[in-house]
């Protein structure tokens, strides 16, 4: 793919340094759900709000860097994946200028999703810490809470390019609440709550990535996705 980076940068003092002092092994994708890209990047710069991201893409592929890759960007919040509680020390945070109608049929810009490939490739080659199953949603950190990067993010698409993960050998499971507990647990989402509404939440952010055209009621087909990503890849065995 030819496609020149360009970084911009502007920068936001709304960062520090990363907690546990190692090198970031995880990616954040986010959308801003903002009017336009330049009201996200001063939100995301204005020390009042205590939010920034690492990364904004426009709608037509132009990347702002607005905190250096080595810092902690205040991208996450409250949230975990796996073991990891401190999502912002572990992440690199990437924002997309995007914000979904109100029925959620927008796509994403071609330009845009050419330039999160990009950059993302880039990341990936210079940080071998951080591994494809680790490039995840805000909603997949925070379920119930964050609902970005949406439904109509391509997950598939990156995935079938080594930027994600994709199930594959799904084999078809009775509902059964407990064994999807434990697949979910494995592959890394957490229940904000260990109740019914948490774990309501978590099958609808793991159906927002994975399944976004299922609704209702636990069904075999979120059982034997799930059960392949656990298989496939476990966050903390």
């Amino acid at each position: 793919m030819v496609f020149d980076l360009n970084i911009k940068q502007y920068f936001s003092p709304n960062c520090g340094p990363r907690k546990h002092g190692s090198p970031p092994d995880m990616i954040v994708l986010h959308y801003t759900a903002m009017e336009n890209v330049m009201s996200a990047i001063e939100r995301l710069c204005d020390p009042k709000f205590e939010v920034s991201a690492h990364y904004i893409i426009s709608k037509e592929g132009k990347i702002t860097q607005m905190v250096d890759e080595s810092l902690r960007s205040w991208h996450a919040g409250k949230g975990t994946w796996g073991q990891v509680r401190d999502i912002n020390s572990h992440s690199i945070g990437i924002e997309l200028d995007y914000c979904p109608s109100i029925n959620d049929e927008l796509d994403f810009d071609y330009l845009q999703l050419q330039a999160l490939e990009v950059l993302l490739f880039d990341i990936l080659n210079r940080r071998p810490e951080i591994i494809a199953k680790n490039i995840i949603g805000h909603s997949d950190m925070s379920p119930g809470r964050k609902f970005d990067p949406g439904r109509r993010f391509p997950w598939q698409t990156f995935a079938k390019k080594g930027l994600g993960v994709w199930p594959h050998n799904i084999e078809s499971k009775a509902p059964d609440w407990d064994i999807f507990k434990h697949a979910a647990k494995i592959f890394g989402y957490c229940p904000p709550n260990n109740d019914e509404d948490g774990w309501n939440a978590v099958l609808y952010a793991f159906r927002l990535r994975f399944l976004p055209d299922q609704e209702g009621e636990l069904s075999m087909s979120d059982m034997g996705v799930i059960i392949s990503l656990a298989n496939n890849w476990p966050t903390h065995l």
